[in-house]
C-alpha cells in the first residue's frame, strides 16, 4: 500500500507540482491550502509524511508543527521561504524532521521524503538493543525508554541518539551526525543538528543545561557518553 503524504500550502501551483512528482514516485498524495485546513486532513487522514510550508494564511506554519507534534510524532519536512535561518531552526526545534528552502527542486523534495520514509522503516536488525545507565534503545520497534518510561521521539531524532549511542565516547562532527542521519550533508544544514540535540535533551535528560549522556565536543560536536561516565 502507497504512503500517503499530506502536502500543505497556500500556492496552488506548488501544490500541483509537488502533487504530480509524488503520485508519480508512487505516493498517494492529499493536500491542504492553509494551516486549518492543514489540521483538519491531518487528523482525518493520519498521513504518513506531512510537507508543511512554514508561511500559511488562517493558522501559521510553526503554529501547526506545533499542534501537531502535540498529537503525533508523524515525519515532517518544512518549506520556507524565509531567509532568517532562526526561522528554521525555530521548526526544527519544533520537531520537523528536514526542511527545504524555496525556490526548489520538486525532485529533491521527493528524494527528501524518501529519505525520511527510509530512516522511519529503519533498516536494524531484529531485536537489536542499546542501552547505557537509565536508556534503552529497540532499534527494531524504533522505541526509547528512560528509566521505564517510554518518550517520544521524531525519527530524526531516534536516529541522531541511535548514531551516537552505538558509538559511546566517540566525537561526531555536525557534518558526520547529518551524513549518518539524513544521508546527506551540506554546510548550510549543520546548525539543524543543535536543534535536534537540543530538542532530545529536553526528552531525555533530567537536566538538560547539566547533560549526562549527549555531551558536547567543543569546537568539534557531539559524543555520547561511556556506560562507565553515564
Amino acid at each position: 500500500m502507497s504512503k500517503k503524504i499530506l502536502v500543505v500550502d497556500d500556492e496552488p501551483k506548488i501544490v500541483r507540482v509537488l502533487k504530480g512528482y509524488l503520485e508519480s514516485a508512487g505516493f498517494q498524495v492529499i493536500a491542504a491550502y492553509d494551516g486549518t485546513e492543514a489540521l483538519a486532513v491531518f487528523r482525518h487522514e493520519t498521513p504518513d509524511l506531512i510537507v508543511l510550508d512554514l508561511m500559511l494564511p488562517e493558522v501559521d506554519g510553526l503554529d501547526v508543527a506545533r499542534a501537531i507534534r502535540r498529537e503525533s510524532d508523524v515525519p515532517l519536512i518544512m518549506l520556507t521561504a524565509r531567509v532568517d535561518e532562526a526561522d528554521r531552526l525555530i521548526g526544527l526545534e519544533l520537531g520537523a524532521d528536514d526542511y527545504v528552502t524555496k525556490p526548489f527542486s520538486p525532485r529533491e523534495v521527493v528524494a527528501r521524503v524518501r529519505a525520511v520514509l527510509r530512516r522511519v522503516a529503519g533498516s536494524e536488525p531484529a531485536s537489536r538493543r542499546l542501552s547505557v545507565g537509565d536508556i534503552t534503545l529497540d532499534l527494531d520497534k524504533r522505541q526509547i525508554k528512560v528509566t521505564d518510561r517510554q518518550v517520544e521521539l521524531t525519527p530524526t531524532e531516534f536516529d541522531l541518539l541511535a548514531t551516537l549511542m552505538e558509538s559511546p565516547g566517540r566525537i561526531f562532527s555536525r557534518m558526520q551526525l547529518l551524513d549518518k542521519v539524513q544521508g546527506y550533508a551540506y554546510e548550510g544544514y549543520e546548525r539543524t543538528v543543535d536543534a535536534h540535540v537540543k530538542n532530545l535533551r529536553h526528552k531525555i535528560e533530567e537536566d538538560p543545561k547539566n547533560p549526562r549522556y549527549i555531551l558536547t565536543a567543543y569546537g568539534l560536536g557531539y559524543k555520547f557518553a561511556e556506560p562507565d561516565h553515564a
